[in-house]
């Protein structure tokens, strides 16, 4: 069959039979397969350089500068990453490494011997070494019974059951250099595109997301094709680093968090003149807009939160309180409060739309591990809406929304 193949805006076209893989046929062609072409893409999907054409007609390479390619490249690297950990901590489990939007993870269970930014170096030294030699990803579909006997022989817990809720017939593993494992892919033909490293922080995760399952240490890393890209993303994170909330609200005195309120920031009163700037200039837009302010209470039932769905689907993160024997919570949200105010009065299809908003201070349970500055906090002020309306008005609800949030 003949292939058509697009390469940095040049059609290129040449006769493979289905069983010849990708790279094959660019290196007939002379284009650079596995160095510059780092995956490609046919029928919206990615189809790497080491699997065969198929029945696949036309091929869009990819290389580092698209997303495409730097999610294959740093998915690539995670696995790499797992060697290279596993080589120098032998007793440790892997789980998941996913490739992130600025590089790439492992979440592994470590014990009692987990590394420390001391030892990032040597992990970086045996990922290089790894990378350079190079290693080829060979993907390999297994039974289930196969990759349970494989991992049940290592005794991790983690990578068995995972496979255990896969399809019996959808299970491949990956091998590149002697390593081996669980993953859909794609991947790399091979390591050879990958010239530096950098890891660059641990933290604790949950196994699965559950503070009822083994803390597990996230390793974050980003990878690129040469050193002075990695050099140039080191200077845009110390750049970034000075910008840092965080370290402009300490400069200037704007908020603290304390020990004694983990996830719950204390305003100081430069910080509150800034965000009474903030709210009465979003105040003074909500107004002329035609919005109505309100004010609704922190705590209310727990029955109310049943009712609007919150307690069964987010209970895990709210808080709770008894008040007279009876079970309440620290709101998460502000709609149900709004909702309250609007059924307290009947409306006549002549008083809508109504449109109603607060600034009110909601409070969620968030892990701790997951708590960044004033990102990720445990309460904080939501300017919040709600507008009630006919269904002929939505269009123009819509429309007038849109308008208010572009300006």
């Amino acid at each position: 069959m003949e292939r058509i193949l697009f390469w940095r805006g040049e059609k290129f076209q040449a006769h493979a039979e289905a069983e010849e893989p990708l790279y094959a046929l660019l290196q007939r062609l002379g284009l650079p397969a596995g160095t510059e072409i780092l995956t490609a893409k046919a029928n919206g999907s990615i189809h790497e350089l080491q699997a065969p054409v198929g029945t696949q007609k036309e091929f869009h390479l990819l290389g580092w500068d698209s997303q495409e390619g730097k999610y294959v490249f740093w998915h690539s690297s995670a696995h790499i990453l797992a060697e290279a950990i596993l080589t120098l901590y032998p007793n440790a489990k892997l789980t998941i490494g996913p490739p992130i939007e600025q590089g790439f993870y492992y979440d592994i269970d470590f014990g009692e011997n987990a590394p420390s930014p001391e030892d990032f170096p040597r992990i970086e030294a045996k990922f290089l070494e790894l990378a350079a030699q190079p290693e080829y990803f060979v993907r390999k579909k297994v039974s289930q019974a196969e990759a349970l006997a494989y991992y049940e022989q290592l005794n991790n817990p983690y990578k068995v059951e995972l496979i255990r809720e896969l399809p019996p017939d959808d299970i491949t593993f990956y091998e590149s250099g002697g390593f081996v494992d669980l993953c859909r892919g794609p991947h790399l033909w091979h390591s050879g595109p990958i010239r530096a490293v950098k890891v660059l922080s641990l933290a604790g995760a949950y196994w699965r997301g559950d503070s009822r399952n083994p803390q597990l240490t996230r390793v974050y890393a980003i990878s690129f094709p040469d050193k002075a890209q990695l050099e140039e993303y080191l200077h845009f994170l110390e750049e970034a680093s000075r910008r840092d909330h965080r370290t402009l609200g300490k400069q200037l005195d704007l908020f603290s968090f304390h020990e004694e309120g983990p996830g719950f920031p204390f305003w100081h009163p430069k910080g509150m003149r800034l965000l009474n700037v903030l709210q009465d200039w979003m105040r003074k837009k909500l107004l002329r807009s035609g919005y109505e302010e309100i004010r609704t209470p922190i705590i209310l039932t727990q029955r109310l939160w049943e009712q609007s769905g919150h307690y069964e689907n987010y209970r895990e993160n709210m808080y709770f309180t008894q008040i007279d024997e009876q079970s309440y919570a620290v709101k998460p949200m502000n709609c149900p409060g709004s909702t309250i105010v609007y059924r307290t009065h009947l409306h006549s299809y002549r008083d809508l739309p109504l449109r109603l908003f607060e600034f009110g201070l909601v409070h969620r349970h968030e892990l701790s591990g997951v708590l960044t500055g004033l990102f990720r906090v445990r309460a904080f002020t939501q300017d919040d809406a709600h507008i009630y309306c006919t269904p002929d008005q939505i269009e123009g609800e819509i429309i007038a929304l849109l308008k208010l949030v572009s300006e």
